[in-house]
């Protein structure tokens, strides 16, 4: 069992379970706060009323929909930083044993 619990820490599992489970708890506020209060915000800010995930341009008759674009990356950065601070807050970082 000792032998596990070395190959656990050794290898980084904790910490790599410990964002998965924070990643995937709070992605779904995260989501809901960007879709509903943010991407609004600047869809005003940008001129886009309906919304930023409708943003879009045309080049010919292509069109560029970059509103979701923008969406997802806000989308990781949130969900990134909140799994950053909270595995931080927690100590959970010094759970892994270094080499």
């Amino acid at each position: 069992m000792k032998g596990f619990i070395d190959f656990i820490r050794t290898q980084g599992v904790v910490g790599l379970a410990v964002g998965f489970i924070l990643g995937g708890a709070v992605s779904g506020v995260v989501k809901s706060i960007v879709d509903d209060i943010v991407n609004p915000l600047l869809g005003l800010v940008l001129g886009q009323a309906e919304g930023l995930m409708e943003a879009t341009f045309m080049i010919g008759d292509a069109t560029i929909k970059y509103g979701n674009l923008i969406n997802t990356l806000i989308n990781f950065i949130v969900i990134a930083g909140v799994v950053y601070f909270g595995v931080k807050s927690l100590g959970l970082d010094k759970l892994d044993k270094k080499d």
